[in-house]
């Protein structure tokens, strides 16, 4: 099992300084273990934090006084960020916009809006940091630390980022900023965990449900096992919340290599192991439905091709508006489809390098929206 690497400077550095040396003398302290569930006391003082994104990213919804008036309003334009990538993880650039198709329910849309560029990024990391399986300083610690702090090095001085690690419950670990070295210190808490549940639903719908009114392009960034084991939401529901939120998900699942480690020497039952498969095709499914894409690494040395390809995905974007033909205030789930077409033969549209070879390509974009409901 070829699990070895260099550590990164920052997680090194900080693990060093928060955690005492690792503690490697002494052993953990129970009273100076960190929880990932702690609550902060009331009144205390909250740091000042730079540049903070004008969002409701951590308020609470507020319940209208009885008889006030209310306000509705109709879907009159659908947004959609769509990223277009070949077999390697690359954006393909310069595809006109007559080339893009939109379907609603397998009916054809008319675009209304065509932008392609760059722009900073608005990540909120979601790390599972529970007793589960992060136990301290085990492989799965340290691949979870090694993921979480190589992928904040690699963001870009103008991009946003927020940190919330959850175990029985999520916590918002720093809030969004463009100050890294804020993340990278509210990072230093993740060094015992507290309990071993990991309940994955909960966390990343709460933390998508608090990103959806935030502009710009936004995703989470989820470093996770998969696994979900006492949420107070259903996987169905889940889905359908993720679905509503409209927030790209990206998953790095983790204990690869060591799952395959323990079942080649039988050290894994037939419950587990279906267990473990169940917890990919989760992550599967959540990144596919919110157009965003799932990566599983047997080795350290795959985390900056997936850092590189997320980069990607979420700078490079081609940005689609169109007026949608149902206006229909039924509630229900519209389905979207993207599609790269020939406008001249009205075929799938074939792209090819500077070789003139064939480019296999893959569409990431949201797979819908619920539509409104009419209120009586």
């Amino acid at each position: 099992m070829e699990m070895s690497t260099r550590v990164p400077a920052a997680l090194l550095a900080g693990l060093l300084a928060g955690a005492g040396l690792l503690m490697a003398q002494q052993g953990p302290k129970k009273e100076g273990a960190e929880t990932v569930a702690r609550p902060r006391k009331k009144g205390a003082p909250e740091e000042a934090e730079a540049e903070k994104i004008p969002s409701k990213y951590g308020r609470k919804k507020e319940t209208p006084p009885q008889g006030a008036p209310s306000f509705r309003t109709e879907v009159t334009a659908v947004g959609l960020d769509v990223a277009v990538l070949d077999n390697r993880g690359q954006f393909i650039p310069n595809i006109p916009r007559g080339n893009f198709r939109v379907l609603e329910d397998s009916v054809p849309q008319q675009v209304s809006g065509f932008e392609v560029g760059e722009a900073p990024m608005t990540v909120c990391m979601v790390i599972e940091f529970s007793n589960l399986f992060q136990q301290y300083w085990g492989e799965t610690w340290y691949q979870t630390l090694t993921a979480s702090y190589g992928f904040l090095e690699t963001l870009k001085p103008e991009d946003y980022v927020a940190v919330v690690a959850y175990d029985i419950r999520p916590e918002i670990l720093s809030d969004f900023s463009t100050d890294k070295r804020a993340a990278q210190e509210a990072m230093q808490r993740l060094r015992i965990a507290a309990y071993s549940e990991s309940n994955l639903y909960d966390a990343i719908t709460e933390t998508a449900g608090r990103m959806t009114d935030i502009e710009g392009r936004k995703a989470i960034v989820l470093i996770a096992s998969g696994i979900d084991t006492f949420s107070k939401i259903t996987f169905d529901k889940t889905r359908r919340l993720l679905q509503d939120a409209g927030v790209p998900i990206y998953a790095i699942g983790l204990m690869q290599a060591l799952r395959e480690w323990y079942d080649a020497r039988g050290m894994m039952g037939p419950i587990q192991r279906l267990d473990f498969l169940q917890a990919d095709n989760q992550l599967r499914t959540f990144t596919k439905e919110t157009g965003g894409m799932a990566f599983f690494p047997r080795f350290y040395g795959e985390f900056p091709g997936i850092f590189r390809s997320i980069a990607q995905a979420l700078r490079s974007r081609y940005q689609i508006t169109y007026q949608p033909s149902n206006l229909t205030r039924d509630g229900k789930y519209r389905k979207i489809k993207v599609e790269l077409v020939n406008p001249a033969t009205n075929e799938p549209l074939k792209i090819t390098d500077q070789k003139g070879k064939p480019v296999k390509y893959t569409i990431m974009a949201k797979a819908g929206y619920t539509a409104p409901r009419e209120v009586e």
